[in-house]
């Protein structure tokens, strides 16, 4: 694709996104980048994760650029929509996250697996159980229950993150976990 001159209007931008080409991204960017960084970063209130939003929409826009319906508005509304919404959620994200951590109490620390070694034993034993379990079940069933369990996401975090139906999430989430807990219960490491 030849750009003669910059685009005019968002039809200009959309179009060669639609047909495939890198340039559209770097035009989308010109165009609308500066005023979608500052909208996230009003929501956020932190440089960096608008970089993230703003990059993840701008991932998702070149990966998916039939979402737009130019039927329904322009593509800057749209666009700006998608920032001011991811935004939004990755700002709740954090303060899910942040709202979910608490501070050890003193003796929990103390009786951590380094001051005992045999429950340092048992905890490398159950470890490695759980990663066979995990390398056993098909990999997108095992990857939503590492971000939900390990990563701390909500099933609807992981939707959007994985640009799936809430309902799928909900299901692969639903047959690791019964694969999990046949496998570790076949070889004895639960018990009903």
């Amino acid at each position: 694709m030849s750009v003669a001159g910059p685009p005019q209007t968002d039809a200009d931008l959309y179009v060669p996104l639609r047909g495939g080409h890198p340039e559209a991204v770097q035009l989308i960017y010109e165009r609308y980048g500066g005023l979608a960084f500052s909208l996230a970063v009003r929501i956020l209130g932190d440089a960096g994760r608008a970089e993230d939003v703003v990059q993840d929409v701008m991932t998702s826009v070149w990966r998916k650029p039939e979402r737009f319906d130019p039927e329904r508005g322009a593509f800057r509304t749209w666009f700006l929509t998608l920032v001011r919404n991811r935004s939004i959620d990755v700002l709740r994200g954090k303060e899910k996250r942040e709202h979910r951590e608490t501070q050890l109490p003193v003796q929990a620390r103390a009786s951590s697996a380094a001051s005992d070694p045999w429950q340092a034993v048992s905890l490398s034993l159950e470890r490695k159980a759980l990663r066979e379990a995990l390398d056993s079940i098909p990999a997108d069933q095992r990857h939503i229950i590492e971000l939900a369990y390990f990563g701390g996401y909500t099933q609807s975090e992981i939707a959007e993150r994985l640009q799936l139906p809430l309902g799928t999430v909900k299901g692969r989430l639903r047959l690791g976990l019964e694969k999990l807990h046949s496998y570790l219960s076949g070889r004895g490491l639960i018990t009903e």
